[in-house]
């Protein structure tokens, strides 16, 4: 295994993984970025943006959604389910489920406190049902096969609720083009009434986040309070099967060493993985097109978004793993390539930290910039907050052994403390 001698690598860490993990933490910045500028709804259906899409920001929608959204958080799915594997495999399954509880607190408190699109008390759920079930110990073969049955079945699963609803729709919108009009004039319990409900619910969000803190967190927990274990509830049918498929990832050694002079096994791994990436592209882009042809309807967008969308990127996610496995042994030791590997390692801390500094930003007890931001001038704050985790992982990690709250959860998932200064 690729193991690392570096400043905060700690002992027999998985580099691959870390660098994996780096690179998959700034782009879940990116996925995230509407949600902590804009209303939740708004990150999945752009006619609850604030900022109405002009050219440019139509292709950033385009770009991001082709490249960026579902992938990083089931690059991070696939790296946690890995990771589950390598920690139990090595402690156990009982400190594994402390660790998992732990992870769970602390992503309520990160839903609650100060990002509703919180993944961690999910993944902690998603987490104890493959330590329940066993599944950490599947085979590579039986883990791969299992993990891409479930994810095609959740796609499919996903998007029951919208077919009945596609229909009318497709009729509303021919009857009535104009969306401002229809809005004004709609019947109670007709489409448009209840477009107009999802934007008036999003509008009136956007207000509370223009508003204090206290505030948001009172709104978080009268109006959201279910929110977490509905995202659990969700996450079985995405985030589950692609941490099956890190299981067998890992079981199958795609997260060891791969010698950069080897012969055809890290050449046949780059091979498919591109493969993967261009088919899974391919897939995507009539879907894209489609929701650009059609204006983004409300329903269709949920459709396409959670059904075929999510198929189209099942290829996408793996061929990003497997290249950036082939990748990872080639750069990581480089002076770019270390501030990936330290992000990595402190994947945590940065996640958390990144929506604590856009809460600052965006939130009305920060700088008040909620819903000001059009899709394009959000790439502002995703590069600053790329360059922040870049800049000071690698050099915490020089003084110290552990990112602040992957140490604070060292702690608690053990029950005693642990030094944070590094052991030279």
């Amino acid at each position: 295994m690729y193991t690392g001698t570096r400043p905060g690598a700690g002992r027999d860490r998985l580099v691959t993984l870390d660098f994996i993990r780096g690179v998959a933490v700034l782009g879940i910045l990116y996925a995230n970025i509407v949600g902590y500028s804009e209303p939740m709804l708004a990150a999945a259906w752009p006619g609850a943006l604030s900022v109405p899409m002009d050219t440019g920001d139509r292709i950033a929608w385009a770009v991001q959604l082709m490249a960026i959204d579902g992938k990083m958080r089931g690059l991070f799915a696939l790296l946690f389910g890995a990771s589950l594997a390598l920690f139990t495999d090595a402690k156990g399954g009982e400190l594994q489920v402390r660790r998992l509880v732990w992870l769970g607190v602390f992503g309520l408190a990160h839903y609650f406190l100060l990002f509703r699109g919180d993944i961690l008390f999910s993944y902690a759920v998603c987490g104890l049902l493959v330590v329940a079930i066993g599944a950490h110990r599947l085979g590579a073969s039986a883990a791969l096969a299992v993990g891409i049955v479930l994810y095609l079945l959740g796609a499919a699963f996903s998007v029951v609720p919208y077919l009945a609803d596609l229909p009318g729709e497709k009729v509303a919108l021919l009857s009535c083009p104009d969306m401002a009009q229809c809005l004004s004039a709609a019947e109670p319990e007709s489409y448009w009434s209840q477009v107009s409900s999802a934007l008036t619910r999003a509008e009136d969000e956007a207000n509370v986040m223009r508003g204090s803190w206290l505030g948001i967190v009172a709104y978080n927990l009268t109006h959201h309070g279910s929110g977490p274990f509905w995202g659990a509830y969700f996450a079985l049918f995405e985030s589950f099967p692609a941490m099956l498929l890190g299981i067998g990832f890992y079981r199958a050694g795609i997260f060891a060493k791969q010698d950069r002079q080897a012969g055809a096994k890290p050449r046949r791994l780059l091979l498919w993985s591109i493969v993967g990436i261009v088919t899974g592209s391919a897939l995507s882009w009539p879907f894209i097109a489609w929701l650009m042809r059609t204006n983004d309807p409300l329903y269709l967008t949920f459709f396409v978004l959670l059904g075929p969308a999510q198929v189209a990127r099942l290829p996408v996610i793996l061929g990003l793993a497997g290249v950036l496995a082939w990748l990872a042994p080639r750069v990581a030791d480089g002076w770019l390539g270390r501030r990936f590997t330290a992000a990595g390692r402190m994947a945590f801390s940065n996640y958390i930290g990144t929506s604590l500094i856009m809460a600052i930003v965006f939130q009305g007890w920060g700088f008040g910039l909620f819903g000001t931001f059009g899709r394009l001038d959000m790439m502002v704050p995703v590069l600053l907050g790329w360059a922040v985790m870049l800049a000071w992982s690698y050099p915490w990690l020089k003084r110290f052994e552990y990112g602040p709250l992957e140490w604070c959860w060292r702690c608690l998932t053990y029950g005693r403390w642990f030094s944070v200064r590094r052991v030279t």
